[in-house]
């Protein structure tokens, strides 16, 4: 028999992509205001893999991802989808969205981001909000899923999750020991 637990605190992983980079530093600003400090800020990564964005958003799109420093607790996931989604529509002009923000939580063994849209394997939440499995961690390393996004498949962006990870398990550490 299991015996129920509460979680381990997640990591908060917030990805954004956009045309003006020069949009960047205010959106990582309301970030901050909403969910704390930043922890680590990713280099920015070509936003390449498809065109499905560029009616609404124009091109070519650049993806920025950023990771927060406190710990955040799993059931709040739906909360910060419905914040970014405001934030996505105060940056929006002429009914199209200058920036999409895509929040997740990172734990050791896996990322999962929010989506409002459901699929076979996405699990609800609440709110209208979904969990995407959209990483495992295994033998040392991330592995994609089939429905992973393309752009969370590629190595480059992974490389910024490698450090996340590693902050986040001294995080873990830290935590325990203020215990």
């Amino acid at each position: 028999m299991s015996v129920p637990a509460p979680p381990r605190p997640a990591k908060l992983v917030v990805g954004f992509f956009l045309v003006r980079r020069d949009m960047a530093e205010g959106i990582l600003a309301r970030l901050e205001d909403l969910f704390g400090p930043i922890d680590l800020v990713s280099r920015w990564l070509p936003f390449d893999y498809t065109d499905y964005y560029t009616r609404e958003m124009g091109g070519p799109l650049y993806r920025r991802l950023a990771a927060f420093k406190h710990l955040i607790d799993q059931e709040q996931l739906p909360d910060i989808k419905h914040s970014t989604n405001a934030l996505e529509a105060a940056y929006a002009a002429r009914g199209s969205r200058g920036v999409n923000i895509d929040p997740g939580y990172l734990l050791l063994e896996r990322l999962v981001l929010a989506t409002g849209k459901n699929f076979s394997h996405r699990i609800y939440l609440r709110r209208g909000i979904y969990a995407d499995l959209t990483l495992v961690y295994r033998k040392g390393r991330f592995e994609s899923l089939p429905w992973t996004y393309p752009d969370y498949a590629d190595a480059r962006l992974q490389d910024f999750l490698y450090k996340v990870r590693d902050r986040y398990a001294l995080d873990l550490k830290a935590d325990h020991n203020d215990r």
